[in-house]
């Protein structure tokens, strides 16, 4: 038995693992040690404890710092394997950065174990358990290379310098305001010591819906059959509508059905639909929208005049004056122009 650090040739710690006979090929991880306030560092001494314990070989990616999460996943996915088994300890914010970074979907097998303070991922694709119940799931299924094929999403934008996959949603406006705060907030750090991570959210909402400005928006999105979605054009009757709004408060285009800690933005939501589901208030007063997030929460969206949805595998949004964008809570920039495009069954994930 033994731990061996080394770099590799990008310079990038890891540490290896080996005892005896393998029960199984080689498992590949990437640990944030500083998501959800530094609990991932006693699940991951768990984890490892367990992998030792029952002769399992693995290689473990400590990230450094912000974007190196892709970097890794870029390395790893790009080795001359047939299969990968890649499997994410952290939070929502590690796992964005994952999908990004991933270069072969088709050999790569992502596991999760989630570590943060939101964890919308996993609750959005019903992961539950313990860290080591989750370990033991992934491993079984490894074994047996079982995994459950889902939608991506992915936004671009030519204010970006490229696309960028997301797992959760992607938005504009207000709920894109609050993650890029979030991501910086003393708030949130106060409030996930105190286990209440989630609170932020909502407190930053609040804040930010009297403070945003609202921007004039045309929406384009492509109807029926996702499988068309390629060949779809105006011409085609029926394949394409658009919409105009004077005053967009946020959209949302949601793979799974809650983001920001649990806010059930899109109830309906599916990740293996080939669809993206929008959701948006537009053109409500702002202090009446402050009496309606409390619906929203509920997951009564229904109830509110002025909020909308639909679902499409394509949707192109052009605003008037620079909006904020965001991707899984990842700040992408202020931009004019948006397109949300479904991946259709692009993520094999260990379930």
């Amino acid at each position: 038995m033994y731990f061996k650090k080394t770099d590799d040739i990008v310079g990038i710690d890891f540490f290896v693992y080996s005892k005896g006979e393998e029960m199984m090929g080689l498992l590949y991880f990437i640990v944030n040690r500083t998501a959800g306030t530094g609990k991932t560092c006693e699940r991951w001494n768990v984890l490892s404890g367990y992998l030792k314990a029952h002769q399992i070989s693995y290689k473990a990616y400590e990230t450094k710092y912000k974007g190196h999460a892709a970097k890794l996943a870029k390395k790893i996915s790009s080795l001359p394997e047939d299969k990968i088994y890649l499997i994410v300890v952290g939070g929502d914010g590690t796992i964005n950065e994952v999908l990004n970074g991933i270069t072969d979907f088709q050999k790569v097998r992502l596991g999760v174990i989630s570590s943060g303070s939101g964890n919308d991922f996993s609750n959005g694709v019903g992961i539950t358990g313990s860290p080591v119940e989750r370990l033991e799931k992934i491993l079984q299924n490894a074994k047996t290379d079982t995994y459950r094929e889902m939608d991506l999403g992915e936004v671009s934008s030519p204010a970006m310098e490229q696309p960028r996959k997301f797992g959760i949603s992607s938005g504009l406006g207000m709920d894109a305001i609050v993650c890029k705060k979030a991501l910086t907030s003393p708030l949130k750090k106060v409030l996930n010591t105190l286990h209440l991570g989630n609170l932020t959210y909502v407190l930053l909402t609040v804040y930010t819906l009297f403070s945003m400005e609202t921007a004039p928006m045309q929406v384009t999105f492509t109807e029926g059959d996702p499988e068309e979605a390629e060949s779809a054009s105006e011409s085609i009757n029926g394949s394409k509508r658009t919409i105009h709004r004077e005053k967009l408060i946020f959209l949302a285009a949601m793979n799974l059905f809650a983001e920001g800690g649990g806010v059930p933005m899109a109830p309906k939501a599916s990740y293996i639909d080939g669809l993206l589901s929008f959701s948006g208030a537009c053109d409500i007063p702002k202090w009446k929208t402050f009496f309606c997030l409390p619906l929203l929460v509920m997951a009564r969206q229904d109830r509110i005049r002025g909020f909308e949805s639909f679902e499409a595998p394509k949707a192109e949004i052009h605003l008037e004056k620079p909006v904020v964008l965001h991707a899984d809570g990842e700040y992408c920039g202020d931009v004019t122009e948006a397109v949300f495009t479904c991946l259709k069954k692009k993520l094999k994930l260990l379930w």
